[in-house]
């Protein structure tokens, strides 16, 4: 198969995930997430995150999370339901990249040979994970786009991603316990 119809399915995957989730969008804010635990936070956290350049509010769900149960188990079930929601936007770029002229490649080379040196984009691909920030898509399309191993990528964007949610969920603790 042409790799630019390989590019171009991928880029129709990485888009109809996040279709699917707005157009079901009130069955799944009338589901009771709670009942399914850590497992639910999980869920809930991988689609928010699949939703590419239209952030849903996950980490409020993490927050309250946190004040009934385990923090750090929310942040670590939270944490990991991001980082692979994160992935349509990682197959946006990667399939995006596919079809782009190859003149225009030059110009991706010398930005991925600047990452990849010193691998400077796990380290920042982690900060970006880290600080909460509606743009991260961002940082996952461009990932994608370069051909950033997937790896590095999910666990660059765990370990950021759990820190936070484990953060926020530890905020909800704190809260619900001064009440």
């Amino acid at each position: 198969m042409d790799n630019r119809i390989k590019g171009l399915l991928i880029v129709i995957l990485a888009l109809i995930i996040p279709i699917i989730i707005f157009v079901n969008y009130d069955a799944i804010a009338k589901y009771d997430w709670s009942s399914l635990g850590y497992f639910g936070v999980f869920l809930v956290m991988l689609i928010t995150s699949a939703t590419v350049i239209l952030p849903v509010p996950g980490l409020a769900v993490a927050t309250i999370a946190g004040a009934f149960a385990n923090p750090l188990l929310i942040g670590v079930a939270g944490g990991l339901g991001s980082a692979l929601g994160e992935l349509t936007g990682y197959l946006a770029g990667y399939g995006g990249s596919e079809l782009i002229d190859g003149k225009k490649m030059k110009e991706y080379e010398k930005i991925k040979k600047m990452l990849m040196e010193k691998d400077r984009a796990f380290i920042l691909i982690f900060f970006l994970a880290l600080i909460p920030n509606p743009l991260f898509d961002i940082a996952g399309i461009a990932a994608g786009a370069i051909r950033y191993p997937l790896w590095k990528f999910l666990l660059a964007c765990a370990l950021g991603k759990i820190i936070k949610v484990a953060v926020f969920a530890y905020l909800g603790y704190l809260a619900f316990a001064a009440l």
